[in-house]
């Protein structure tokens, strides 16, 4: 990982934002390079390369590992490494995949395969220490896997639409197995918990907050997106507020298909660094971003 910090004039160094991609035998081709390809782009400083604001790190359990299109990925590092290092990363990541291969996961009774150990110990981390802002993002079918380690208990999620039904069933058993605490399954494009947002004076032109659904439903109070992360991490009060939530405030998000992994992916950019920047991705991309919702937000 570089130590690499982009230096504000104004605001003083940013540091790079680690994300770590935790693969699995089987995993959607897609599900991994869409993310990759939008946070890869992300600048602190529009049109610049040299302020690149994320850097991603991915892991599996040997040196190469194939997706479910065949599509083989050489590892940074194992599973034992990530353990070991996760004290450095931002952002953990859990594409989907193949049934197959999401099955033997799930169905592991001892949750010992992986990505199900990791993605446990980073949620572990933000409770024990809520100082720093983590997020954890599942795409696609990825969420079943974090729906079987009991993480989305009293939280709300998304899967991929051939899926709410599986979801569903998956959460309630970890709910029985837990703090009989149920999962909002919910179907949306993404859905956002613990996010950070700043509400700015009109909440009319504020791009994250949604007013009015486009499918005629009635409108949700949620909001989207922040600016805030940096100053998040340095403020006693922002500390003691996300240590009241769920998971020690970690930011929990999980999208439907593929496309709505972009989706994710770009509100990540927006909210980590900015909605400008999340734009100038989109539109190098040529890629038209489409809004989840969020739940539990904490003006920070």
């Amino acid at each position: 990982m570089s130590a690499i910090a982009v230096d504000d004039a104004e605001a003083g160094p940013i540091p790079v934002i680690q994300v770590l991609v935790a693969l699995h035998p089987g995993f959607g081709a897609q599900e991994l390079v869409g993310p990759v390809e939008v946070l890869s782009n992300a600048c602190h400083k529009l049109k610049d390369p040299n302020t690149k604001a994320f850097e991603h790190t991915i892991c599996a359990s040997t040196p190469g590992v194939s997706s479910s299109s065949n599509l083989t990925i050489k590892a940074d590092i194992n599973y034992a490494d990530a353990h070991d290092d996760l004290k450095e990363y931002d952002v953990l990541i859990i594409p989907g995949g193949a049934p197959k291969g999401i099955d033997s996961i799930i169905n592991d009774s001892a949750q010992t395969t992986e990505p199900i150990p990791l993605l446990k110990a980073f949620c572990k981390l933000q409770t024990t220490d809520p100082s720093k802002e983590r997020t954890l993002m599942s795409i696609g079918t990825g969420s079943l896997i974090l729906g079987a380690a009991g993480v989305l208990q009293g939280l709300a999620a998304t899967t991929h639409p051939d899926y709410y039904t599986k979801m569903e069933i998956i959460c309630k058993d970890a709910a029985r197995r837990g703090e009989l605490e149920q999962t909002d399954v919910m179907e949306e494009n993404y859905v956002v918990n613990n996010a950070r947002f700043e509400l700015g004076e009109n909440e009319e032109e504020n791009p994250f907050i949604l007013t009015k659904r486009p499918d005629g439903r009635r409108k949700s109070i949620a909001r989207k997106g922040s600016n805030a992360w940096k100053e998040s991490v340095k403020r006693r009060e922002s500390n003691a507020r996300r240590a009241s939530l769920r998971l020690g405030g970690l930011r929990v998000i999980t999208s439907g298909g593929v496309t709505s992994g972009l989706d994710a992916s770009l509100y990540l950019v927006a909210a980590m660094v900015s909605h400008e920047s999340a734009q100038e991705v989109a539109r190098v991309l040529q890629y038209s971003w489409n809004k989840g919702v969020t739940v539990e937000g904490i003006d920070v």
